[in-house]
């Protein structure tokens, strides 16, 4: 499913008769720090998930060179 240029333009209309062309600026400059927002949280989980595994990898060599060590 697919928005046309007539659906875009009927809910852009409809977006001006509630809230009026002094709120758009507003709303757009709030839209955007939401989205920006959003993409920074997206970015940092990203990262995370990228780190998790390094930190496991770390513990598991330390746990094996103790392990050699007890061995001996």
């Amino acid at each position: 499913m697919r928005i046309g240029v007539q659906q875009l333009l009927i809910v852009l209309v409809i977006v001006i008769i509630i809230f009026g062309p002094t709120q758009i600026p507003k709303l757009t400059k709030m839209l955007g720090k939401s989205v920006k927002g959003f993409k920074e949280g997206m970015e940092e989980a990203e990262e995370e998930v990228a780190e998790k595994p390094v930190k496991k990898t770390k513990k598991a060599a330390v746990k094996a060179e103790s392990d050699e060590e007890d061995e001996e």
